[in-house]
């Protein structure tokens, strides 16, 4: 699994390719009737997939019913203890690149055969050359399937920095920004940012992170703010913590900070230097009981028209080259979503690929550093 997602190659296929999404893969309706429980992240990235993916399936499939359950924070974990417990009750689950990584390595996941279980393009392309590059291979070893590539970015309020913001090292600068941040409570993306602002360059970052004194460093940088973060758990938070006025920037994903941006009309702005690309999309949990139904319904979620139609309801890049050319603006807002993709050129003049090799081989020893360090006063 490791060897399907190097860092950068699928995303920069993508950046390559343009970013938005299209195919029709007709489905037959079911007899009995099934309740599919799919985990997802909540918010506007959830709604995206209901009015994209889950009602237009309902709809052709009425012994079908679909339940959301927002846990995917803690998909991981909980995915985990119900494939150990032999009592699975989810039957698909949201997952980022790195944490499937780790469930497929596990053997917390059902393995596919893109070219048999995914609908090829409309021009009859396999589905493992019409996803990003390095995301998919034939054959019965993939355990993850890209929906979306997103970013981790900041959003500032417009009305409360006496400056505006350029770099994503503004961050760490509480003179010229003071006020407080908001960051993930979590190591990810956060080193990263701290060895780039501590004068590491962006080709030798995990070369550095890979030592004891180079992940000494980012937490040395994370030391000079800590006092001036409140910690996120949920893509939710930021975009609350903005509008209320609790913080004066934060981190958070540039679909939440499009919706508060553009549909609910907060002063808010967006920082793109240096934004975090990475990759969201499903697994199946091994053992669950809807297994059939489950493929069906993933098999129409990642076809080319579907991957396009969420696109139009949420400004993350479809996972699928022919999904490109089919969205154009916002179901609702009627704005030409192509600005506000985090594959836009003029958005991705500085960005991060995630080492998603490195991230699994590290994350558990990190997360332990991390939840160490925050304790400690």
């Amino acid at each position: 699994m490791k060897k399907l997602l190097k860092s950068g190659s699928a995303l920069s296929a993508l950046a390559a390719a343009g970013i938005i999404a299209a195919g029709v893969t007709a489905t037959s309706p079911v007899s009995a009737q099934t309740t599919l429980t799919i985990v997802s992240w909540g918010g506007a990235y959830s709604k995206s997939q209901q009015n994209a993916y889950h009602d237009p399936y309902m709809k052709l499939n009425p012994g079908i019913k679909i339940i959301n359950d927002d846990s995917a924070a803690e998909g991981l974990a909980k995915l985990r203890a119900q494939v150990e417990a032999k009592n699975v009750t989810w039957d698909l689950v949201d997952m980022v690149a790195a944490s499937a990584i780790t469930a497929c390595d596990d053997g917390l996941v059902e393995t596919i055969d893109p070219d048999r279980d995914l609908a090829p393009a409309p021009d009859g392309t396999p589905a493992s050359k019409d996803f990003l590059e390095g995301t998919l291979t034939p054959g019965g070893t993939n355990c993850f399937i890209p929906q979306i590539v997103y970013s981790t970015t900041f959003g500032y309020r417009i009305d409360k920095v006496k400056t505006k913001p350029t770099s994503v090292c503004d961050v760490f600068d509480l003179k010229k920004i003071p006020g407080k941040r908001a960051l993930e409570k979590a190591p990810i993306g956060n080193i990263e940012w701290a060895l780039l602002c501590s004068g590491v360059p962006q080709k030798d970052l995990y070369k550095v992170m890979s030592t004891k004194e180079g992940i000494d460093k980012a937490f040395k940088k994370l030391d000079t703010i800590k006092s001036s973060v409140i910690w996120w758990t949920k893509g939710a938070q930021t975009p609350q913590l903005l509008a209320d006025g609790e913080v004066v920037m934060g981190s958070t994903y540039n679909g939440r900070l499009f919706s508060l941006i553009e549909e609910k009309k907060q002063p808010v702005a967006m920082l793109w230097d240096y934004q975090v690309f990475d990759l969201d999309g499903w697994v199946i949990p091994k053992g669950g009981k809807n297994l059939a139904e489950v493929k069906k319904f993933v098999r129409f979620a990642t076809d080319t028209q579907r991957l396009a139609d969420q696109a139009k309801y949420i400004s993350y890049g479809p996972a699928r080259k022919s999904s490109a050319p089919l969205v154009g603006k916002h179901a609702t807002l009627g704005i030409d979503m192509a600005p506000h993709m985090p594959t836009n050129p003029k958005n991705a003049k500085t960005t991060i690929l995630f080492n998603y090799e490195w991230w699994a081989d590290n994350r558990a020893s990190l997360d332990e550093r991390f939840n160490a360090w925050l304790a400690k006063k």
